[in-house]
């Protein structure tokens, strides 16, 4: 398995950006994006537990895709508590995903502005991601199939990307779009192919916005506590489409067959992958 640095870039223009990163679909950390962000300054724990301490948020950790919890939240709390918590910087395996602070907090929209460096910017979704030292967002790619510009506030996050053209090496899940590969901790025997992958790594510091483009398989480890922001974009209507068909697939099929067979769908999913993976890991050693 090969990594690469993922570029890093400041001061591009629009046209510079779609040449060379959008249009290509590579990925790339742009030093300045947040650049005139207010929220850069001004979102500190101490700010955000004072201002927002008692919305009550769901939190999920490492079982979230078990077939036992899959997509259930591991307990809810006040967000001021669980800042408490990312304060402290331990090892806590809880994260908050998703999360639309923005329904709650509309005026925290002024913090934020969407820098002129693409077209298609998908105002209505923005995201935060907290979560606590050591804990992992497995490898997988977003159901929307937007490109996500993901902003680092604060502390340090690892994250390590791979192109859709990777994706037989992953063993990807059927009708999800995750997979159990570990990057970090690579397993060959049990992934051989993965031995063959080619990807790109960085860590992200406070205020580096890292570009991932649509259908990039993204894994992310927070080295210290801390919280991110995305920005979604799309600028063709075919990922669109194929976007809007991966998230009816997940509600009705994935999560239905889930609660409806249990373990036994998730057994079968990974059988699945597994005879798959079998196959081509044969054609591999055929063209190899």
């Amino acid at each position: 398995m090969k990594l690469k640095s993922i570029e890093r870039i400041s001061n591009i223009s629009k046209a510079a950006f779609t040449r060379d990163f959008l249009k290509p679909r590579i990925p790339v950390i742009i030093e300045d994006f947040s650049a005139n962000w207010e929220a850069i300054s001004k979102w500190s724990y101490e700010w955000l537990k004072e201002s927002y301490g008692d919305l009550e948020v769901s939190l999920i950790d490492k079982n979230f895709s078990r077939s036992d919890k899959y997509f259930q939240a591991k307990e809810t709390m006040d967000f001021g508590n669980y800042l408490e918590l990312l304060e402290e910087n331990k090892s806590l395996d809880l994260r908050l995903f998703l999360f639309d602070i923005f329904k709650e907090a509309p005026e925290l929209k002024n913090d934020i502005d969407f820098p002129d460096i693409c077209s298609g910017f998908i105002k209505n979704y923005k995201f935060l991601f907290f979560g606590g030292k050591g804990s992992v967002t497995h490898l997988h790619y977003d159901l929307d199939c937007s490109h996500v510009f993901l902003t680092q506030f604060h502390t340090r996050k690892k994250v390590i990307l791979f192109s859709p053209d990777e994706s037989d090496k992953l063993y990807p899940i059927p009708f999800t779009k995750m997979c159990k590969f570990d990057p970090e901790h690579p397993d060959f025997e049990k992934f051989p192919l993965a031995e063959y992958l080619e990807g790109y790594e960085a860590i992200l510091g406070h205020g580096d916005t890292v570009f991932m483009p649509s259908m990039w398989w993204h894994y992310l480890r927070y080295i210290d506590s801390g919280f991110s922001l995305a920005l979604r974009a799309n600028d063709s209507a075919m990922t669109m489409i194929k976007g809007g068909i991966n998230i009816v697939q997940h509600q009705l099929i994935d999560l239905g067959l889930s609660k409806v067979l249990g373990e036994n769908w998730h057994k079968w999913k990974e059988s699945k992958a597994r005879e798959r993976a079998e196959k081509l890991e044969k054609e591999y050693q055929l063209t190899h």
